[in-house]
């Protein structure tokens, strides 16, 4: 489990956080980490776990693994792979690569198994109960229409933050809850964290800046 409040950064397939890109922005935030003591993490392409794992101290996370255990599955992310590659733990369901229930719960099963801390994706309230229930480490709910977007879900939609805190909260205490789509600055965050979250997943708004340290910064002035 991560320490919370916590700022994750998923760079999905963005070519400005691809290969050393990926390493840079990954330095950039450890030395910001380290600097503030904010809570940060990136998540990257399989490919990039193991150079971003070896450059940096902060949590690295794979973006996605697959249901399976050792075996016959070509093609297919094996979560021991992500392991030994360095990763600390794993999206799993995000909304750009949805999968059915009963595979999230496998995929939950599996991450633990090998000591990878879970961050399950939802898209909304009623997700996020049938998710809690699996028991992952955290639950971040993600409205797609808002993902990429210049407005933030805590803007646009905060009731959707706020239901799904408090039915996460009925079904465990111990879940991490996370939010994500449009979050760009510190304000964005600081909402994030007054309406009943641990933190905020995000992408574009750091991967894409022109001046990634700079909008870090004003994230990681949110969290205090």
């Amino acid at each position: 489990m991560f320490d919370t409040p916590i700022i994750i950064v998923n760079v999905k397939t963005y070519s400005e956080a691809t290969g050393r890109k990926a390493v840079e922005l990954a330095k950039i935030m450890d030395k910001l980490a380290k600097e503030t003591s904010a809570s940060l993490a990136i998540a990257v392409q399989h490919a990039d776990i193991q150079k971003v794992a070896d450059s940096v101290d902060i949590p690295v996370l794979a973006q996605h693994i697959d249901p399976i255990s050792p075996g016959s599955h070509t093609g297919w992310v094996l979560p021991e792979a992500v392991k030994e590659a360095g990763a600390n733990g794993t999206l799993i369901n995000h909304s750009e690569h949805r999968l059915k229930l009963a595979d999230i719960d496998t995929c939950i099963k599996r991450a633990e198994e090998n000591k990878l801390t879970t961050v399950v994706c939802s898209n909304n309230i009623e997700t996020s109960k049938a998710i809690a229930a699996l028991e992952p480490d955290f639950v971040a709910v993600e409205p797609p229409e808002l993902i990429g977007g210049d407005i933030s879900v805590t803007t646009a939609n905060p009731e959707i933050v706020k239901g799904t805190v408090e039915e996460v909260r009925k079904i465990s205490k111990n879940i991490g809850i996370l939010c994500g789509a449009g979050v760009k600055n510190g304000k964005d965050v600081e909402k994030a964290i007054e309406l009943g979250t641990d933190g905020v997943l995000l992408a574009s708004g750091v991967v894409k800046a022109q001046d990634k340290e700079k909008v870090l910064r004003d994230l990681i002035s949110g969290l205090k």
